[in-house]
């Protein structure tokens, strides 16, 4: 069999196009990383200000306790099928421990800085989440924590 496009050539205006778009790709991502633009700064002067080591275990019924460091008794219950944004958050560390071959005994760090931003750190990995960045409602979901990892239920 023949090749039905052999005696056909790419047109012009598509090759010239996708030239083009190529290029514009190249150049906003070299301003981007030259300037800064859209990147994430924590800037030096925000300090802790409440920050507090949390265990999670997962039950045989589907919740999930929350340990204050490698403490025995839970510090707080997320009950089964609630708690979305935080058991989401939560899978996408567990599987970056497990992708370095690291269980779930090391606690995760859940800090309030002073500027007003939550972040969740997981020491093992580095990895490190601006919960803000996913909205009021569910940084208040790990702001929860936070206050029932203080003693308050």
């Amino acid at each position: 069999m023949s090749d039905p496009f052999a005696d056909r050539s790419m047109p012009r205006g598509v090759l010239l196009g996708a030239a083009a778009l190529i290029g514009a790709a190249l150049v906003a991502v070299a301003a981007v990383r030259l300037t800064g633009v859209g990147t994430a700064v924590f800037p030096p002067s925000a300090q802790a200000v409440s920050q507090r080591d949390l265990r999670f275990e997962d039950r045989p019924d589907g919740s999930v306790a929350v340990h204050e460091g490698h403490g025995a008794e839970p510090a707080f219950v997320l009950a089964p099928g609630e708690d979305g944004f935080i058991r989401a958050t939560l899978r996408t560390f567990a599987r970056e421990r497990r992708h370095v071959g690291v269980g779930a005994e090391a606690p995760f760090r859940l800090t309030a800085w002073s500027d007003g931003r939550l972040t969740l750190e997981d020491p093992v990995t580095g990895r490190r989440v601006d919960l803000e960045a996913f909205g009021p409602t569910n940084a208040g979901a790990f702001a929860r924590l936070l206050v029932a990892a203080n003693g308050t239920r």
